[in-house]
Parts: C-alpha cells; sequence; structure tokens
C-alpha cells in the first residue's frame, strides 16, 4: 500500500462516514445545521402630501428616523464583529425612501420641530402635544435606565397633566426634547461617537444649540445605512433582498376574495378589490430602487406579512426573483399537515419544515423557504426579559435539539447530518429591540459569540444554501396556500367591519384610477404614488379589531390622506367619506390578547407591560361580581416563559378584609386525556364552569402571598406539584405561571377559572359566566 492510498482515507474521514450497509461502503457527507437569520426592517410611508407647507413638518410620524438611529445600522455593525456569521436582511422601498429624505436632511416630522424650536417659543399647543407623545416609548429600556428623562416620566404619571403644564419649566421642557431623541440613539454609537456618550454623560441642562446637534446626529446615523448594507453585501456577509414597494398584501391586491381560502365563512368587503395587475408594478419599482441602491439584482423577496398564493407566483418568477419566504403556518396548510411541538416547544417532524420548497411556475421555478415561527417569536417576544447569555444559550439549545431529531431520524447509525437542513429565522428586525435592555446589543453579542464557536451550526443567507443545495421538495403551486404569518389567514388586515370599510374607500379610489388611462406613471406620478402608498398592509393592521395604538386616529387620518391624494391629482372631487374617520379610536371594554407581554411581578400596574394583554371588565348586570365589584377587571396574557394574570381591585382593597383570603386558578382542558378532579374546596355550587374537573390547580394565599401547584390524579385526588409561580399583591394582583409548571405543548388550549374562596371555602369565581380561554403559545 502506498503512502497515499492510506493519507486519502484519512483524510475523507473528517467529513464524511462510511455506510454499514452489506457488501459496499457508501461515503456520506456530513453537514453542520444550515441557519438562515432574515430580518425585515419596514416602515409605512409616514410623508403626507397634504402637509409639505405645514411648518410642523410633512412627515406624520417620526419612527422611520427613530428606528433609524436605534435598529437598523447596529444590527449590522454587531454582526460585522462575527465575519463568519452570514444573514439575510429586507430592507422595504417605503423605508428606504424615508431614510434617504432624514439623511439629505428633507424630511421633517413634528416631533423634530418642536425638538429644533426654542423652549421658550413653545405654544401651549406645543406643549400639550410634548406632555402627551414625547414618552412614546417602553419606559424600562429607553426611559427608566436615564435619570433625567425618568424624573420627567414620574412626574408626569405622578402628578398629572394639569400640573405639569402649570410647573414645568423652560428648562424642563428642553431637556425632555433632548431625552426623546437621546434614548432612542443605540448604545453602539455610544461606544464609538465621544459627543454622544458626553451627552448621556451631561444628562440635564440641555440647551437649543445641544438639540441641533443631536438632530444633525441623527441624520449622520441615517446617512450610513445604506452605504453599510450595500459594503456588507459586498463583501460577502450580507445578502439584502427586498419586498413589494409600498409593503402591500399582493394576495389581497390579486383578489380579496382570497381571504375566504383559510376562513371561509369570513365577511368581506362589499366592493371586490381586483387588481391583479398593480402587482408587477409593486415588483419593478422595488427592483428599480434596489438596484440603483445595491448595484444587482435581488435574488429574495419578502412578500408583504409573509403573504403569498398561487394567483401571485407568475408575477414574482416573471419579474426574476430566484426565491421567498413565508410562514410555517401557510406550509402546514398547503402540506396538509399541522406541525406538532413538544413540550420543550421544539418540531415533532422536522424534516417538513427546515427545507426549502420548489414552486413550478410558467415563467420558471421559485424556491420558498418557511420560517420557524416560534423560533423567530422568541427573539421577538420573549429573550428580552431573559439574561443575555442565558437567551443566547437557550436560542442554540433548540437548534441543537433540532439538529438530534434530524440525526435521529436518520436510516443510518451516523452520528452527524447526512443532508442538508436549513432553519429559517425571519422576524421584525427594528420593533423588539425596544424591550431589549440596551436595544439588544448583549443579547446579540452573546448569540453570536456562541455560534462562532459552534462548528456543527453555520449561518448561511438563503441563496448561499439554495444556490448550493436547490431544493427538491415540491409544492404543487395550486397546493399552495393563500395566507399570511398570522395564523395562515387574511384576518388580520381584512374581515373586519372597519377593515372592509377601509378596503371598499380603496376599491372606490382605484375604479377612480382605472377611468383615467392617460394617468401614467410617468404622467401623473402623484396619483401613482398616493395609490401605491394606500395599498400598503399597515393601515387595515390598525384598524377594527386586533392591534391597537395610541397614533390609531393618525393612522385612520394618513390613510385617508393617501386616498385623497389619489383623487386630487386626477382632479376629481374628493369624496365626503375621506374626511371622516373609519373607526372610534377610543379604548373599549372587554379584548382578547394582541401580542406577548412581559410584565414586572410586583403588585404596581404597569399600563404599558400590559397594553397588549386580554381584558375582562367585571361588574356588569349580571353576574357572581356585580354586587361587591370589589375586582374591576381582569387581564390576562403570555409570552413563550409564562402566563400572566392580572386582578385590578379598588383602591385601598386588602385581602382577608375585602377580599376573601384565597385565590385558586384552576384549567379545564377541553378534549384532552388527562386525569381531572373536582374543585378542592367546600361548599361548590353545582353550577358550570365550577362543576366541571380540572387538571391543574394553582393556591394562591392573598395574604401571605404564597403559592400551592397540584395536578389532578386518579380518584378525584390531587397531587402537590413543585412549581416557580411569582404573586405579588399591592395596588393590584399579578401572577406568573411558567408554561414548565403546567406541562403543557405549544398550541394547546386551555380554559381558566379563578374562584374567590375563605379558609378553603367557596365565595364566588370569575370571569363571570365564561371561561378565560387562551392558547400556549
Amino acid at each position: 500500500m502506498t503512502f497515499m492510498e492510506v493519507k486519502i482515507p484519512l483524510l475523507i474521514t473528517h467529513c464524511c462516514y462510511y455506510s454499514s450497509q452489506p457488501q459496499r461502503l457508501k461515503l456520506i457527507m456530513a453537514h453542520p445545521l444550515y441557519v438562515a437569520f432574515i430580518w425585515h426592517q419596514h416602515q409605512p410611508l409616514y410623508k403626507s402630501r397634504e402637509a409639505l407647507d405645514d411648518p410642523n413638518g410633512q412627515y406624520r410620524m417620526p419612527w422611520a428616523r427613530l428606528h433609524g438611529v436605534k435598529d437598523y445600522l447596529d444590527l449590522i455593525l454587531v454582526l460585522e464583529e462575527f465575519p463568519q456569521l452570514h444573514q439575510t436582511v429586507n430592507l422595504v422601498p417605503s423605508l428606504i425612501l424615508q431614510l434617504e429624505d432624514y439623511s439629505r436632511g428633507t424630511a421633517l416630522d413634528r416631533y423634530m420641530a418642536l425638538t429644533l424650536t426654542s423652549a421658550i417659543d413653545l405654544t401651549h399647543e406645543d406643549k400639550e402635544f410634548i406632555f402627551d407623545h414625547f414618552f412614546d416609548a417602553h419606559h424600562r429600556t429607553l426611559i427608566d435606565p436615564y435619570y433625567r428623562y425618568s424624573e420627567l416620566n414620574m412626574q408626569k404619571h405622578d402628578k398629572g397633566k394639569e400640573w405639569c403644564m402649570e410647573n414645568w419649566t423652560v428648562h424642563d421642557y428642553s431637556d425632555l426634547l433632548a431625552w426623546h431623541n437621546l434614548a432612542w440613539i443605540d448604545p453602539i454609537f455610544r461606544e464609538k461617537d465621544p459627543e454622544i456618550a458626553a451627552w448621556f454623560e451631561k444628562g440635564k441642562g440641555f440647551s437649543l444649540g445641544d438639540r441641533q446637534k443631536i438632530i444633525t446626529k441623527h441624520r449622520e446615523i441615517i446617512g450610513q445605512i445604506i452605504p453599510q448594507h450595500k459594503k456588507m453585501q459586498d463583501s460577502g456577509q450580507l445578502e439584502l433582498m427586498t419586498t413589494p414597494y409600498t409593503h402591500p398584501i399582493l394576495p389581497l391586491l390579486a383578489d380579496t376574495d382570497s381571504g375566504k381560502v383559510a376562513i371561509p365563512e369570513m365577511q368581506l368587503p362589499e366592493k371586490r378589490f381586483q387588481y391583479p395587475q398593480d402587482i408587477p408594478l409593486h415588483l419593478r419599482k422595488a427592483k428599480e430602487m434596489y438596484r440603483d441602491r445595491f448595484g444587482r439584482e435581488p435574488k429574495g423577496l419578502w412578500p408583504s406579512e409573509q403573504s403569498v398564493s398561487p394567483a401571485i407566483l407568475p408575477y414574482v418568477a416573471q419579474e426574476k426573483f430566484n426565491w421567498l419566504c413565508s410562514d410555517e403556518s401557510v406550509l402546514g396548510w398547503s402540506v396538509e399537515h399541522y406541525f406538532y411541538r413538544d413540550e420543550t416547544g421544539n418540531v415533532c417532524d422536522p424534516h417538513r419544515m427546515y427545507l426549502p420548497y420548489r414552486l413550478k411556475t410558467e415563467y420558471g421555478d421559485l424556491a420558498i423557504v418557511f420560517r420557524d415561527h416560534r423560533l423567530s417569536d422568541l427573539i421577538g417576544f420573549s429573550y428580552s426579559g431573559m439574561e443575555p447569555r442565558h437567551a443566547a444559550s437557550d436560542f442554540l439549545g433548540h437548534l441543537e435539539a433540532i439538529s438530534r431529531s434530524l440525526v435521529a431520524r436518520q436510516e443510518s447509525e451516523a452520528t452527524t447530518l447526512e443532508d442538508p437542513w436549513l432553519v429559517t429565522i425571519a422576524l421584525d428586525g427594528e420593533n423588539c429591540w425596544e424591550y431589549y435592555h440596551d436595544d439588544g446589543l448583549h443579547f446579540l453579542r452573546a448569540l453570536y459569540s456562541q455560534l462562532s464557536e459552534i462548528d456543527d451550526i453555520e449561518l448561511v443567507t438563503v441563496s448561499e444554501f439554495i444556490e448550493k443545495f436547490p431544493p427538491k421538495a415540491e409544492i404543487p403551486t395550486h397546493k399552495l396556500h393563500s395566507g399570511s404569518w398570522v395564523d395562515g389567514s387574511f384576518s388580520t388586515w381584512i374581515g373586519d367591519p372597519v377593515k372592509n370599510k377601509a378596503w371598499d374607500l380603496l376599491t372606490e379610489a382605484r375604479e377612480t384610477m382605472a377611468k383615467h388611462p392617460e394617468a401614467t406613471e410617468k404622467s401623473n406620478p402623484e396619483a401613482w404614488e398616493a395609490l401605491y402608498a394606500a395599498e400598503g398592509s399597515d393601515w387595515c393592521w390598525w384598524f377594527g379589531e386586533g392591534h391597537s395604538s395610541s397614533h390609531g386616529a393618525l393612522f385612520d387620518e394618513l390613510y385617508r390622506e393617501h386616498l385623497r391624494g389619489v383623487y386630487s391629482a386626477l382632479g376629481e372631487p374628493i369624496p365626503e367619506n375621506l374626511y371622516e374617520p373609519l373607526d372610534d379610536h377610543t379604548k373599549k371594554g372587554d379584548r382578547t390578547p394582541v401580542g406577548f407581554i412581559q410584565p414586572v411581578i410586583n403588585g404596581y400596574p404597569d399600563e404599558e407591560d400590559w397594553e397588549k394583554a386580554g381584558r375582562i371588565e367585571i361588574g356588569g348586570s349580571t353576574g357572581t361580581m356585580h354586587k361587591a365589584s370589589t375586582v374591576q377587571r381582569i387581564y390576562y396574557g403570555t409570552d413563550h416563559m409564562n402566563f400572566y394574570l392580572r386582578f385590578d381591585v379598588k383602591m385601598g382593597t386588602q385581602p382577608g378584609r375585602d377580599l376573601p383570603n384565597e385565590l385558586h386558578l384552576l384549567w379545564y382542558y377541553a378534549d384532552t386525556d388527562v386525569f381531572t378532579s373536582t374543585v378542592p374546596l367546600a361548599d361548590v355550587p353545582d353550577e358550570a364552569p365550577v362543576n366541571y374537573t380540572f387538571h391543574h390547580h394553582v393556591g394562591i394565599n392573598l395574604v401571605s402571598q404564597s403559592a400551592w401547584l397540584q395536578q389532578a390524579w386518579h380518584s378525584n385526588d390531587w397531587h402537590p406539584k413543585n412549581h416557580r409561580i411569582e404573586v405579588a399583591f399591592n395596588q393590584c394582583l399579578e401572577i406568573a405561571v411558567p408554561w414548565s409548571d403546567l406541562h403543557r405543548e405549544p398550541d394547546a388550549w386551555l380554559h381558566l377559572v379563578a374562584i374567590f374562596a375563605d379558609h378553603g371555602k367557596f365565595r364566588s369565581f370569575l370571569p363571570e359566566n365564561q371561561l378565560l380561554a387562551l392558547k400556549v403559545p
């Protein structure tokens, strides 16, 4: 045997192994687990054509600017510290346009205009606006860490508007104007820029000159965003992708009847919107912008809201995109498979999810990847409440579990991956960081540092993976589900009465446009730009049920301004209903959760912590608590770690005096084969739902604020279990129950009743005449 005959097999075994099949040897390549991060950076068009001459600014809202200094540049600067890690970033064209306006100094929003106004010259109206809106930030991460900003915020909440308006001095307003703009500057720039660091060190006593310099710094940071993305694209570390021009939901542009695919009983708008010819217009404008800024053709398309349908695929392929991304719920509908998860939250059949699929069209094939919804949400909504290194380790633990699960499904005895698998993590790259301390800087560095040290996980761009491993699995085009990332449906944007009204207004404007064939993009760009803006997805997100915002009325107004712009540019009379609000934007009573929450459990109600929680008002015309109504409302919500409850009570309420001394929470699991037992209290009435049998029971002594957990056993028995439940009762009662204590799988439904008792004797229950229902995330 020669030297070469010995040496070559030894080298091969580092990346291959031999199959134990009889009579022959088979060399199989070992793969790492490939992971593709896709960050979605997006803001709708806040620019108002009706406000071009407004001294307060033509931009109705400041979010493109504020996220510009907090989220877009630092995200990739942190990544650049780890050059072996590759990722994908989506920059929506409507965001790029606004960033360029700000960097050139041609954009002005009302917040900026007030910041650049001498505090002596502020009018009473200006001061009211500043009081109402210059604390628009998550206080725990963007206000509380800064003494002066926190001091003013506490005065707002403790003293109230009237006191502040009478007592705040010119210096108070000047500092507030400064801190609203300083707090949004990402911490990474304090590390790199001594002038920014000096402002944070100064803390108070800011002058108009200081505020002018802060805004100049905003422009400088925003001006680096596009060039830095191009630099990292050209180096190969980033893949940049795009989205239809103003972020419209393409399946609904093609046909609003596509809303019925996921929800056949959906009530659609009176008028059917069916203008598929608008789809290539949005795609071409997006490609032109991308080509102009980044010097190459985009390969990937992030369809707005990850919304896809068979109808849009020919247009996407015709524009020569190579791949697009969507959500696991869309995949599940498309392949008629429900993705079950185990108790730890990991997918039970990963071989169906973690791979690209091929979609055939008459204009060529497309690849499509589907994100792991839960892993994406862990970064987006849950890890902000954890210590950064712990959160990073938890995320890596999930990736390692996916790899082990895939290895276990291999036919061979190999202990490494035989095939290339791709885990796609795709999420909003801006809003989640507001809830992380220091804007997620420590979490990202911990995560990237650990990923850099692991050989069995490799971060890639989507194109890198698809070009190296073209998709073999196929979804027949007609089988692709019509849906979005939200439950695989379009119900967030259509089907609600207010959303439907908005669509009818859009349809009327589009029909008017169709009557003017002479109005082309070249001859009448104003009309088309107004139409494109109105076709964006963001407006209906905030209308009707599902989401709420303190700026709901302004979103309503801006949407109608865009529609009025269509008529104005066409020389058509503007319909009177475009001057009337679509919705009543005052806060309503009961609601279901609209997002994840992470409250601090201390017994002091923090409305910002619970603003996305479900709410049930107590003390109606009927119900067990009507007479006393000591409990006024219940808030409830979740993240991926805990289930949260909050009971608001009358001021000065004391348990054992104004309330019974015990609260008992009992979980009812419908259609689940588990042991159940009756309520472990005396004098329980024989009425629903307290006469049901339950599987989990949490008892809380409201006086001592201690808790115990029990699980049902056979023979109507209850067995004690270890737990990590948090309880706090001060001005309100707050409770956190870890999902790990309940051992429920993700997507499982649970139904809860709360029973008040005195020393083990039933007194009353909540909610009134119903069970509190929610799904495990």
